[in-house]
C-alpha cells in the first residue's frame, strides 16, 4: 500500500498539477470565450432545469478551486513541515463541505 501511495504522489509531483492549479490566471479564464460560454451555458441550463443541487455543487468546487489558490493555503506547509495550527480550520471547512455534500445526495429529495 506504501508504494501505490508513493508512486501516485511521484505521479502528482511529475504532472506539475498543484503548481497549474496555483498559476492559474483567474482572470483570463473568466474573460476567455471558450471557457466562459460553455459554462454560462451550463449554469443556464441548470437555472432553466432548476436543479439547485448540482448548482450548489458548482460553487461548492469553485469555492474550492478558488481556496486552494489563496496565501493560507500556501502557508500550510512551510520548509518541508505541516503547520498544525492552519490545519483544523481547513479540515473543519472540508468537514462542514463533505456534510453539506451529502446531505444534498442523501439527506433530501427534489
Amino acid at each position: 500500500m506504501d508504494g501505490m501511495w508513493n508512486s501516485f504522489v511521484a505521479w502528482i509531483d511529475s504532472t506539475h498539477l498543484i503548481q497549474q492549479i496555483t498559476e492559474v490566471d483567474y482572470i483570463g479564464l473568466f474573460t476567455n470565450p471558450w471557457f466562459l460560454v460553455p459554462f454560462v451555458l451550463s449554469v443556464a441550463y441548470l437555472i432553466y432545469k432548476q436543479s439547485w443541487k448540482d448548482l450548489v455543487i458548482i460553487v461548492i468546487l469553485t469555492g474550492i478551486w478558488w481556496v486552494s489558490g489563496t496565501e493560507y493555503m500556501q502557508t500550510l506547509i512551510v520548509d518541508g513541515e505541516l503547520q498544525i495550527g492552519k490545519v483544523l480550520p481547513v479540515a473543519f471547512g472540508g468537514a462542514c463541505v463533505l456534510g453539506l455534500i451529502i446531505y444534498l445526495f442523501f439527506g433530501r429529495s427534489d
